[in-house]
């Protein structure tokens, strides 16, 4: 199952596709990681999907990845009387703290961290974001506030606050409980929404206990303020573009896709580009020419990673837009205009042996082309380092840990095989080769590049770099 592209595949799992047979045509299609909302799944639906996907994986001898997505904090408005109520611009609109029903005038919001924190000035969003209004007026009881934008707002309706900072963190204990149901099932990667500043992703840290690897959602303003640590805190980031585009003015998402691509991928962070990539093949059979331009975009800027959400867990074409993005991506990816983009964005490496050996053999394989980069991995971080290059020639990861082989199925370029750690140097060199033939990355008498460290398999020390011949006799 090798794939004719670097950039992954993230399929989110939902009504339309979680049964073994659909999930086995979306692998084929091209999914390479199996993302479970936590929003809409019960424990027990994630265990049957974690399931699936280690019978998968015995299936094709393939590392594949889950993606857990947490719900986090969710700020709804209270019941109102009659249903709903018309927002007209101009009018005034007042939260109250207390539990009676909503009414013309006054809404319920049962959130007292929102009366601590919001002050005049600042900007509401309702419905998300389709009614816009303006504190006029705040205390710790009662915030009064002007509208905006003019419309329908029904009861239970999403509140975002994008120019308040909340106190609170990003974890519920429903989040808590859903952490701990995908640590026992050994989940490859959690995904964090409602991140506000890093001491989110260290609450999250601390209660993964380094069993699995946390992706910040980049999703609020005050994310964007504290870019930067984020990132240097998180294992990946995700672009989550549908819920910054509603707290943000939409025309300055793109920009910021791109900051947070390059921030991702300077840090040697895996990125996910996400929501409404192919949103019309929920319904349709063919994206439109935009969202083929999107998704492209995304392919070009060197993403590891591009999501579907709703196109494959309620959409009535599921394996097609996951097999249309496939598509998408390896035509974008043999676009003559493809390496030099990727090679423009390419950073320098920093002043560790690990980073000089990945750029070296980055430089090697491209000057002498051979014919792959093969890495051995415990912990993956050498294999981060080599995809961090953005080489030419694909990457082959060998590890000896199923962990690790699924944590790197979603970073750029990765063919991940599970294999056990070599002997010594000789044996090294033997498997690699061996492996690079069997898996169609190289043919006898070819060469690639090999990267490891010494001792052979301790963890983060990345300081081995081996130009070898595989043999005709290989396939022996």
């Amino acid at each position: 199952m090798r794939r004719n592209r670097r950039v992954k595949i993230v399929a989110t799992l939902g009504p339309a596709s979680t049964n073994e047979e659909t999930m086995r045509r979306l692998f084929e299609a091209g999914a390479d990681v199996f993302r479970v909302n936590m929003s809409h799944a019960q424990h027990d639906a994630l265990r049957e999907i974690h399931g699936i996907v280690r019978k998968l994986e015995s299936e094709y001898s393939r590392p594949i990845g889950i993606l857990v997505d947490l719900q986090g904090p969710k700020l709804r408005i209270g019941k109102i009387d009659s249903g709903s109520i018309r927002l007209t611009q101009g009018d005034i609109l007042s939260f109250v703290r207390g539990e009676d029903v909503g009414n013309l005038g006054r809404i319920q919001l049962p959130h007292p961290e929102i009366f601590e924190s919001v002050e005049k000035g600042h900007t509401l969003l309702l419905d998300d974001g389709k009614l816009k209004l303006r504190v006029v007026e705040a205390s710790d009881v009662r915030i009064d506030a002007e509208v905006l934008s003019s419309g329908l707002l029904g009861s239970r309706k999403g509140i975002s606050l994008p120019d308040t900072v909340l106190p609170m963190g990003a974890l519920t204990d429903k989040d808590r409980a859903d952490i701990e149901c995908a640590m026992s099932l050994g989940v490859a990667w959690m995904a964090l929404s409602f991140v506000q500043r890093p001491e989110d992703i260290a609450e999250a840290r601390k209660l993964s206990r380094g069993r699995t690897s946390i992706m910040a959602k980049i999703e609020k303003p005050t994310a964007i303020n504290h870019l930067k640590e984020i990132v240097d805190l998180a294992d990946g980031i995700m672009v989550a573009r549908g819920d910054l585009g509603v707290e943000m003015p939409v025309e300055k998402v793109p920009g910021l896709q791109k900051q947070i691509s390059r921030a991702a991928r300077n840090a040697g962070k895996p990125v996910v580009v996400a929501t409404q990539m192919l949103e019309s093949m929920i319904y349709a059979p063919v994206p439109t020419r935009a969202e083929v331009s999107d998704v492209a975009t995304a392919v070009f800027e060197g993403a590891d990673a591009v999501m579907l959400s709703a196109e494959s867990a309620v959409g009535k074409y599921p394996v097609d837009a996951v097999a249309t993005m496939n598509r998408i991506a390896v035509e974008v990816e043999h676009d003559p205009l493809h390496a030099a983009i990727i090679h423009a964005q390419r950073i320098d490496p920093t002043a560790t042996d690990a980073d000089a050996i990945s750029a070296a053999a980055r430089t090697v394989a491209e000057t002498l082309n051979l014919a792959a980069i093969v890495c051995y991995t415990a912990s993956g971080s050498t294999s981060l380092r080599a995809a961090r290059e953005r080489p030419q020639q694909p990457i082959l990861a060998l590890t000896p840990i199923p962990a690790t082989g699924r944590k790197l199925a979603i970073v750029w370029g990765l063919h991940c095989v599970l294999t056990d750690d070599p002997r010594n140097l000789d044996d090294m060199v033997a498997k690699a080769c061996r492996i690079a033939y069997q898996e169609g990355f190289a043919l006898p008498g070819e060469q690639v590049i090999i990267t490891a460290g010494v001792p052979l398999g301790k963890s983060g020390a990345t300081n081995l770099l081996r130009i070898a011949e595989v043999d005709p006799g290989t396939d022996e």
